[in-house]
């Protein structure tokens, strides 16, 4: 039975036992009590509830940012721990003498005896080997990766150059030798092999400055369809004894690795001069760097699918070893340009520019006999100086006219310059 007839049951015996009012109103307050105490009953059951699932939420979310801390704790313990390692030093291994110990040389060129870490495999080490040393006690910690210098790998050109051979005047003799000694040996090697010879090793760019050798290996470079690796000869002389060398090697590693490929190399006369017996620290250095690269160009070790070039304006300073056959084959020329060449560097640097009537380059290409490609090149652009300069709308003759005047002066006063005694 139901409470509300139970309760109907006992108003129904309690008003037969009894008639008077005050208890019948007492039963009332009492009945009125009870419905407002299971309100407040129900009412704090509902917000039991509430309260249940917003602590459930809570708790989820301190469980969330509990793991997230302790994740961020972990990263930065770890990244606390990376930062505490002591700093190794790199080494090569030149030797490896047994299970425990190596000969090694560091950076300094310092050779030294050492242990090995039982963390490190002892088959991970062989001769040649980078590994990288503890600071203090010089025991080797870890092999690293064989890798190459940042200079021998930024030598690499990833953007051909623009320069095409139609951007170059006065020259065609010279295109025509180096299409022949480089592109064809790479491009096409058959053809040697069905005559039966070897193709040239290599190819010297001699000539004064601003002549077009550089400008000739941008076009190679745009031209023939394999890897060109461009390395000026200052940057393989180093500052401690043998890394000159070992850039000379790696260079070299590189090119068979990338091959067929071309190796230029510009300002051959920093690292190619003549020995001259000086007993200096530097000069010393120069030399083995000199003869790392006579023997990588002409040694045990055959070029197959590597040309070679070079440039420089001092000829007179050379290696007579660099210069023989079988080193550097080919040896092109490249004068100052004629007045047909002077004419075709004109019009090529004059094909984009807007030309008043009056300019004759046939006239200007009388009067500048004593004019390298470079100072030509110079030369219209300073004639295009001066248009801007006065508001024309083309250039015109006399603008033409005052930068020659002025391309005059400059090499005139070049020419009355002394050159610097750095002894004086």
């Amino acid at each position: 039975m139901s409470a509300t007839k139970e309760e109907a049951k006992l108003s129904d015996t309690v008003r037969k036992q009894t008639d008077e009012p005050g208890l019948m109103m007492e039963i009332v307050a009492l009945r009125e009590e009870i419905k407002i105490l299971k309100g407040r009953l129900r009412s704090i059951e509902y917000t039991s509830n509430l309260e249940r699932e917003a602590y459930k939420r809570e708790l989820s979310g301190a469980y969330d940012e509990t793991n997230m801390l302790r994740r961020e704790r972990n990263l930065l313990k770890k990244q606390l721990d990376e930062i505490m390692k002591p700093p190794m030093l790199i080494g090569e291994i030149i030797e490896v003498m047994n299970g425990e110990e190596v000969i090694i040389k560091n950076g300094t060129g310092q050779t030294f005896i050492t242990t090995i870490s039982n963390d490190v495999n002892i088959k991970e080490l062989e001769i040649g080997s980078r590994v990288g040393l503890d600071r203090n006690n010089l025991v080797v910690m870890r092999a690293l990766t064989r890798g190459k210098d940042p200079i021998i790998m930024g030598s690499e050109l990833l953007d051909r150059p623009s320069v095409t051979y139609d951007d170059i005047g006065g020259l065609d003799d010279a295109i025509i030798e180096l299409k022949e000694v480089m592109e064809l040996p790479l491009l096409d090697p058959k053809v040697f092999r069905k005559i039966g010879i070897k193709p040239p090793n290599g190819v010297l760019l001699v000539g004064p400055p601003g002549t077009g050798k550089t400008l000739l290996a941008k076009a190679v470079a745009n031209s023939a369809g394999c890897t060109f690796i461009r390395i000026v000869g200052s940057e393989l002389v180093q500052k401690f004894i043998g890394e000159g060398g070992r850039l000379v090697r790696e260079l070299f590693q590189l090119a068979r690795e990338k091959k067929p490929c071309i190796i230029f190399i510009d300002e051959l006369d920093a690292i190619g001069a003549r020995r001259l017996g000086m007993d200096t620290t530097g000069d010393r250095e120069v030399q083995r760097t000199l003869m790392q690269l006579l023997a990588e160009m002409d040694g045990f070790h055959p070029l197959e699918e590597i040309g070679i070039m070079a440039a420089t304006n001092r000829r007179d300073i050379i290696d007579e070893a660099l210069l023989r056959p079988g080193r550097f084959d080919r040896i092109i020329e490249i004068p100052l340009p004629d007045r047909m060449g002077r004419m075709k560097i004109l019009l090529i640097h004059t094909r984009g520019m807007k030309l008043a009537k009056n300019v004759d380059l046939d006239h200007l290409a009388d009067r500048t006999e004593d004019l390298s490609g470079a100072d030509l090149r110079n030369l219209c652009t300073e004639a295009g100086m001066f248009t801007i300069r006065r508001g024309h709308h083309s250039i015109k003759k006399e603008d033409l006219e005052d930068a020659l005047e002025k391309i005059r002066k400059m090499k005139d006063q070049n020419n009355r310059d002394p050159p610097y005694n750095m002894f004086h």
